[in-house]
């Protein structure tokens, strides 16, 4: 049997309680035979005090304070003094002008059912200790009509039930087969859903009526109509911002304005380019930055620019330099745009999921095309017997083939590990490139959706732009860690003497351009400016400071010497040639 001697002057220090008060003499007395102590088996907790005491007696040395908190205290306004260590301004608004402020506990689901209740239904319970405060904030009426019931636990009523339950009509009689009262089975209808005869005989004559309105259940509740949003499906349209459509001849703004600028019948790329330096004109129109820019096939006196706005504007160029026609179809960003190989049409695609092909001349959106997904670039086959189908690389990481005439999408490509940036066509188009956030270029023959060489290496970052150099044995692709590769288009094997830099384009889709002649090539910058290198030495030539933002997209006119066009995310498309060598009219 287990015995304690306590005799020990530290066995006494052990035995003292909570409060500082030994629970045994400090008086040594003869230890007793066969004296048991049994062990206590939780730690002793404060009595009720009958003198009500509500300090606590504590050591400085305790960790542990043994005492049952009631719940009532737990939840009392703070009192007592202000403790000089705290946060100063964590009572700054107890005396509001609304009233005095006070700490209370509330879980968040009830803090919601409260706010809900008060919102949707007028009231809601009083959270203050006060007892002098009413019990309820907001309408009285409607608290007592509800039982002071919250949004949660309020239930229809059994008259409302009734409204709402539909019944099912009789299943008739199982020896009745036609006729009234016929057995009908599971398949009865319900209730409220008989056809008017009338409508009945309408629909047989297959008249479209407008009588539908006013046939309706005139205690059905309203269907509220939704405006449809500008710019929706099937809500697009057009401005043309000239005074007339025609000139004195007849012709439209598409045909090339030959009084004005005669060069644009010669071969492009036939005189020596110079590199731009002067702004000589600035188109303004767009509200937000302007995302791609496209020059009118073979004449470039025309070009189409897609901007943030939702909007894509075409533009003059050597007559009036002034907006030609809006169009307004995208409900969100324009992302690119594509002229057909004659400039009649053009399609465009945005962020609101959309690809619209519109007429040129007229305005007019023809077609709308859709897979749910984000298209990020769209391309007409180049081929003339083949202008009726178009590419366009999605967000779903697939390229996809329409055919314009069908509406069909008549092949897919599904090689690429994420969304898909730059469709380009080389090898006299029974090939093309792609390139995708998976930091890989993927060579295609036209219609087989098999991968027929794929580029990828450690080191290579995604390349968001691709263009074709004037020869078209080569393109180049602007690569995210501020360099434009160059890859032959004959054995797709980068020319690792051509690397250009000293530009930053990290995080921005920066368009790659060629001078006509193919002794510049040019690349906006992060910054605003437009870099132009040496094609031979991969030099830098010269640095142009054209926007204030990012210069997104850049096109060179390939009939005009040193003529350049800039659009920037500043909303601005800028006109540049060289100050040396200015020929034609400059817009």
């Amino acid at each position: 049997m287990a015995t304690k001697d306590y005799s020990s002057d530290d066995d006494n220090d052990a035995l003292t309680d909570a409060f500082g008060v030994s629970r045994i003499p400090t008086t040594k007395r003869p230890r007793l035979d066969n004296e048991v102590v049994v062990a206590e088996p939780a730690p002793h907790v404060l009595a009720e005090d009958p003198l009500k005491q509500t300090s606590l007696v504590m050591r400085p040395t305790d960790t542990q304070m043994n005492v049952n908190i009631p719940y009532n205290d737990l939840h009392l306004p703070v009192q007592g003094p202000e403790n000089p260590f705290g946060d100063k301004t964590r009572f700054q608004n107890q005396n509001s002008l609304a009233g005095h402020v006070e700490e209370a506990a509330m879980s968040e689901y009830a803090f919601r059912s409260q706010h809900l209740t008060h919102v949707i239904m007028g009231y809601s319970a009083n959270p203050s200790v006060d007892p002098s405060a009413p019990s309820i904030l907001g309408s009285v009426e409607a608290a007592v009509a509800n039982g002071n019931a919250t949004i949660d636990s309020v239930r229809a009523s059994k008259e409302k039930k009734q409204v709402l339950k539909r019944k099912r009509k009789p299943k008739g009689d199982l020896e009745v087969v036609e006729g009234e009262g016929a057995y009908v089975g599971p398949w009865g209808s319900w209730e409220g859903d008989e056809q008017n005869p009338q409508d009945a005989e309408l629909a047989a004559l297959g008249n479209n009526v407008e009588e539908e309105e006013d046939l309706e259940d005139p205690l059905a509740p309203p269907v509220r109509k939704s405006k449809p949003k500008k710019g929706a499906w099937g809500q697009e349209s057009s401005i043309f911002h000239g005074k007339s459509l025609t000139d004195y001849q007849g012709r439209t703004y598409m045909s090339p304005p030959l009084a004005e600028a005669p060069h644009l019948t010669m071969e492009p790329g036939t005189k020596e380019t110079y590199i731009p330096k002067a702004c000589v004109h600035t188109w303004t129109g767009h509200t937000q930055g302007v995302s791609v820019i496209r020059l009118f096939p073979n004449t470039a006196h025309l070009f189409l620019s897609g901007s943030m706005d939702n909007k894509i504007k075409l533009w003059d160029i050597y007559t009036s330099g002034n907006c030609l026609r809006t169009f307004t179809g995208h409900t969100k960003a324009v992302k690119d745009v594509t002229f057909s190989n004659d400039g009649r049409q053009f399609i465009s695609c945005g962020y609101d999921r959309q690809m619209k092909l519109w007429d040129t001349e007229t305005g007019q959106c023809l077609k709308r095309f859709t897979n749910g997904k984000i298209p990020y670039v769209v391309r007409f086959h180049p081929d003339e017997d083949k202008q009726h189908i178009f590419l366009a690389g999605m967000s779903d990481k697939k390229i996809i083939q329409y055919d314009m005439n069908s509406g069909d999408i008549v092949q897919e490509y599904d090689q690429h590990l994420g969304p898909v940036n730059t469709i380009t066509f080389v090898d006299e188009n029974r090939r093309f490139v792609t390139t995708s956030d998976d930091k890989t270029i993927r060579v295609w023959d036209y219609d087989i959706p098999v991968v027929i060489k794929y580029i990828a290496e450690p080191h290579m970052h995604s390349m968001p732009s691709v263009t074709l150099h004037p020869s078209k044995k080569y393109f180049a692709a602007q690569s995210l860690d501020n360099q434009i590769l160059i890859y032959s288009t004959d054995n797709f094997r980068q020319n690792r003497k051509k690397v250009f830099g000293g530009h930053s384009v990290a995080g921005y889709a920066c368009q790659v351009g060629f001078s006509p002649d193919g002794k510049w090539i040019s690349s906006g910058d992060g910054s605003g400016d437009v870099v132009f290198w040496d094609w031979k030495t991969g030099r830098i030539k010269s640095r142009l400071k054209a926007h204030s933002k990012v210069v997104i997209a850049h096109e060179w006119l390939p009939h005009e010497t040193s003529k350049l066009i800039t659009a920037s995310w500043d909303g601005l498309i800028k006109l540049w040639v060289c100050t040396r060598h200015r020929e034609g009219n400059s817009g």
